[in-house]
């Protein structure tokens, strides 16, 4: 036996060596007892633990809201950090009681604080203005004109198949 098939037949056994012992580690009887380890230590969501703690979220964010004038709801460069704490203070609690965040009992809070402190920030109605002529005429042209050309280009490719072959 050549040195040369002697070396490519250690490498794959190396190979079927490197890829059994993997295989074993990763077997479906050993996922199956992880998955269900795992299951059996989780806990339960606290609902209403939760719903006591995100109240106490809400109660810092308005205090902290408190300190800004009013006038001033509407912007969000002067309320983000207070925004950012009360968001994160969500997140922390839920998962301190084994709830996924964000979940509806969560979602429904956030959306009585933004009724209450945001519901007048709506921007007034937005009027669409259609482009300009010229600019609409190029934004129907490109694509008609490039797909004229990758049309022109399967024919001309299929044409050629049998004289390239």
């Amino acid at each position: 036996m050549d040195t040369h098939e002697l070396a490519v037949l250690k490498l794959f056994l190396v190979g079927v060596l490197v890829n059994a012992w993997m295989m074993r580690a990763v077997s479906a009887t050993d996922s199956l007892n992880v998955e269900l380890a795992t299951s059996w230590q989780r806990r339960l969501c606290n609902e209403s633990r939760l719903q006591w703690e995100v109240q106490v979220c809400g109660e810092e964010f308005k205090r902290d809201m408190a300190h800004i004038d009013p006038q001033y709801w509407c912007n969000l460069t002067h309320f983000i950090s207070e925004y950012h704490l009360f968001t994160l203070c969500t997140e922390t609690k839920s998962h301190i009681v084994d709830c996924y965040w964000p979940n509806p009992l969560v979602e429904s809070y956030i959306i009585r604080i933004h009724k209450h402190f945001f519901s007048n920030c709506t921007m007034e109605q937005v009027e669409w203005v259609d482009p300009p002529d010229e600019t609409l005429t190029v934004l129907i042209l490109i694509p008609v004109f490039l797909t004229l050309a990758m049309i022109a280009l399967v024919v001309w490719c299929s044409k050629r198949s049998d004289l390239l072959a």
